[in-house]
């Protein structure tokens, strides 16, 4: 079965995203209403080509006569602009047109990636995300931000563009990795402690079990993390209100991930220790709100945030955010939970306090 949610982006644009469990049939039927050029652009994670390479053959292949075909190497490392560049070469040499569509296949870094490169390869080729990663299916895949890293910071170069379609294929999740369970679920406890509560209930009828044999009963999860990621995008395509709060916990993750050089700490696990920092920040600041809910997944991050960075030192990483202003810290916060906040931060001793806090607790 397939569920689909519409987004709409304005009066004139908008795009579905579909869910369910083996979803070739309903993409190649997708493929063949919309695109009539026989060549298209796959930028598919090293990972999943191994594992799943038949269900491009059969949902991709048979339908263009010619498979721009690049693979992307695991890890953060590769949303680069070393990849960047390689992938628009190989794309601009091929001889595309804007009507040569990208599929983007894998987790977050391949979709910022590749969605970067659909926004930017001839001033903009059709885009659709195929995520097979949790994170992807419930965050990254939808609401428009590509992008790729630089030396000082995360996600500093990049674009909004809206793909046409996102297909999240439940069938991914059957060989998806113990970690990247955990990666994924991050975004999804950051909805419930942001927008709706009530998915740390259904984590507890799941009891968050991190096993690809019970992935069917993540699909309600799945489903109910994009409707909100839907809504809010939906009323904020550019990030100039409410969808600064899908960054909770994010301006701290930024720096744990930077400090890791991208490769020590996962997403997940700097998205789960920056909203455990945040939470920090808003209990000092005399909110209601306490770490029992995120307590109960803390076993699953096992990780230790073992730094040579001062309290003080990674504050000062954060000047370097996207969303940084005039050396203006700003924190997106919770007084309880679903009601996120944001606040500046010109003097930043609260924020030191809450590195050392998680600096102590993560170690």
């Amino acid at each position: 079965m397939c569920n689909q949610i519409t987004l709409n982006i304005n009066h004139s644009e908008q795009y579905s995203i579909h869910t369910g469990y083996d979803l070739r049939a309903e993409l190649f039927d997708y493929l063949g209403a919309q695109f009539t050029t026989r060549k298209s652009i796959l930028i598919v994670d090293e990972n999943v080509n191994k594992l799943h390479a038949n269900y491009f053959v059969d949902a991709v292949n048979k339908h263009f006569d010619q498979v721009i075909t690049y693979v992307v190497p695991e890890g953060e490392h590769s949303k680069s602009l070393e990849h960047f560049e390689k992938i628009l070469d190989l794309v601009l040499e091929s001889g595309v047109d804007r009507k040569t569509p990208v599929l983007a296949v894998g987790g977050g870094v391949v979709g910022d990636l590749a969605g970067f490169v659909a926004a930017s390869c001839l001033r903009g080729l059709p885009l659709i995300h195929i995520p097979t990663t949790l994170l992807a299916m419930v965050d990254s895949s939808i609401g428009g931000k590509t992008g790729i890293n630089h030396t000082v910071g995360k996600n500093l170069i990049g674009a909004f563009y809206q793909p046409k379609a996102v297909f999240a294929d439940l069938k991914f999740l059957e060989t998806l990795s113990e970690q990247q369970w955990i990666i994924g679920l991050s975004e999804v406890i950051k909805y419930a402690m942001i927008r709706d509560a009530s998915l740390f209930d259904l984590l507890d009828e799941t009891s968050f079990k991190v096993s690809a044999t019970d992935y069917k009963g993540w699909e309600q999860i799945i489903h109910r993390s994009a409707h909100i990621k839907v809504d809010v995008v939906a009323e904020d395509v550019k990030e100039a209100g409410i969808r600064e709060f899908l960054n909770f916990g994010h301006t701290f993750a930024h720096v744990i991930e930077r400090v890791g050089n991208y490769k020590q700490y996962s997403h997940g696990e700097a998205v789960f220790m920056g909203m455990w920092a945040a939470v920090y920040v808003s209990q000092k600041l005399g909110h209601p709100i306490n770490h029992s809910n995120l307590s109960t997944f803390r076993p699953l991050y096992t990780s230790k945030l073992q730094v040579s960075n001062t309290p003080s030192e990674l504050t000062a990483l954060m000047l370097h955010d996207k969303k940084v202003s005039d050396g203006v810290v700003k924190l997106v916060l919770v007084s309880e939970l679903e009601k996120p906040f944001t606040k500046l931060f010109k003097d930043t001793k609260l924020i030191d306090e809450a590195w050392a806090y998680t600096l102590e607790e993560f170690n």
